[in-house]
């Protein structure tokens, strides 16, 4: 029996109201974001002004902007990820899911996209009107920019999915994977552009970031939404995110068969 696209909305509806249950966790999030918004545009706009007028082709707008729009995303594309699935594998209970009709890396997506838009919304919007205020904040230059930019944010919380799911997949051959979820945490918030932006750092580590895809996690949105990239080097971007979504989704589907052929659960 195979699911539909009905089945898909419904589980991405799912997780976007089980987020909407944590009001308290959404509002001390936004909070928290406002707060580090402050404390990151000041500093890097403090560094673009002690360096001089502009780091590479950032000046203090755009630092700014680049702060801010890094902040909207933060809620939604779970950059240091999650370990469900790598605790159902130990306890056994991913038997469950390979019951169910639907893959676990296409339920376990859906409902991670329902999250980030919930996410989005709820924490990432007021971002946007605080950083206009504090300091300001660049948008995308026209409609078509605007569309591709929401398609990234959409992409890139696909791309965290995928590729945090492939990392929980260890789990099938290694029971204890929490040292290598946190080195991959690590590698994949600096090379994301989290800290700063992949346009600053030295020609061989930021070839080295392109040829992964964490870029595509945070630098790519922040590029389109602040209109770093605009038209045919915004749709660029946005097919190579397509590209990683594609790579890591085939990733997944051939992990988790594997996986499931080498899953033993005690008992029986």
């Amino acid at each position: 029996m195979r699911a539909d696209l009905r089945t898909y909305g419904l589980l991405a509806r799912a997780g976007f109201r089980r987020q909407a249950t944590y009001r308290l966790a959404l509002a001390a999030g936004i909070v928290t974001n406002s707060v580090f918004g402050v404390i990151r545009a000041s500093i890097l706009m403090g560094a673009v002004a002690g360096a001089g007028a502009t780091v590479a082709g950032y000046d203090e707008r755009a630092m700014s902007s680049y702060a801010w729009w890094g902040q909207v995303l933060l809620g939604s594309v779970a950059v240091w990820g999650w370990s469900e699935l790598a605790d159902r594998v130990r306890t056994g209970d991913i038997a469950a899911d390979f019951l169910r009709p639907v893959p676990p890396y296409l339920s376990y997506l859906a409902a991670d996209l329902g999250r980030g838009a919930l996410a989005l919304l709820v924490r990432g919007a007021p971002m946007i009107v605080i950083g206009s205020l504090y300091s300001g904040m660049t948008f995308p230059a026209g409609p078509v920019e605007w569309v591709l930019g929401l398609v990234s944010i959409a992409l890139a919380v696909a791309i965290a999915f995928l590729g945090h799911y492939l990392v929980n997949c260890i789990a099938f051959w290694i029971i204890e994977i929490r040292g290598i979820l946190l080195a991959y945490g690590i590698v994949a918030t600096l090379f994301a552009g989290l800290y700063v932006p992949v346009h600053w750092f030295p020609d061989w580590l930021r070839a080295l970031a392109a040829a992964t895809p964490f870029p595509s996690l945070i630098q790519t949105p922040i590029d389109i939404l602040s209109g770093y990239a605009a038209g045919p080097g915004a749709a660029r971007l946005v097919a190579i995110q397509v590209g990683w979504v594609l790579g890591l989704g085939i990733g997944a589907a051939l992990t988790t068969a594997a996986g499931r052929r080498r899953l033993e659960v005690q008992g029986g």
